[in-house]
């Protein structure tokens, strides 16, 4: 009421056609059967919440890391193929600091990812693949090479295509790591 300023209720609604909630009588109700949606859940693929925990817990990555790997099913699918070959190519190699699954994860959103920026494209269009990718690793897991010198052979790799081991070799960046053969040069000097 605007003259005396107050609200009050005309009428109160009880039941639901109050509401005009009417069932239609001519639809069968509609039963589905636990073995249907079990078939169909087998269908679907792994959810983005359901592949984060599985990342954060098989690949003991952090929020972070498991965040943006699931960003979208492509590079989840890329990271897991590509650390699985990584996985295959060094195993268990104690000389590692980090797991493989944390270097991969920073090589994917760290190298690779300024690199898809940087040309505009999306992770399906990467010119590096899995497998390449997974040898640079190796190179470093194996301690051929160092980062540092992992970020240029990676550049090369992006730029001009190739394996990893082909532009180690033929850019001479092979790192000694013997130091019996450290010490020869020096005497030698």
């Amino acid at each position: 009421d605007s003259a005396k300023d107050e609200t009050r209720s005309m009428r109160s609604k009880e039941e639901a056609n109050d509401y005009r909630y009417f069932p239609d009588p001519d639809l069968l109700p509609l039963e589905i059967s636990t073995g249907f949606i079990e078939e169909v859940k087998a269908t679907l693929p792994e959810l983005p919440d359901a592949k984060r925990d599985r990342f954060k817990s098989l690949y003991e990555l952090g929020d972070y890391d498991a965040e943006v790997l699931t960003a979208t099913r492509e590079l989840a699918d890329f990271y897991e193929d590509y650390k699985a070959k990584v996985d295959a190519m060094v195993g268990v190699n104690p000389v590692l600091t980090i797991s493989t699954a944390k270097l991969c994860a920073n090589t994917v959103m760290g190298d690779l990812s300024a690199a898809l920026n940087a040309d505009g494209l999306e992770i399906t269009e990467s010119k590096i693949d899995t497998e390449r990718l997974a040898g640079l690793t190796a190179r470093v897991a194996d301690e051929t090479i160092s980062g540092k010198i992992a970020k240029q052979v990676f550049e090369a790799m992006w730029n001009e295509g190739g394996s990893a081991d082909d532009i180690i070799e033929q850019q001479g960046l092979k790192q000694i790591t013997d130091t019996g053969a450290i010490e020869a040069i020096i005497d030698q000097i």
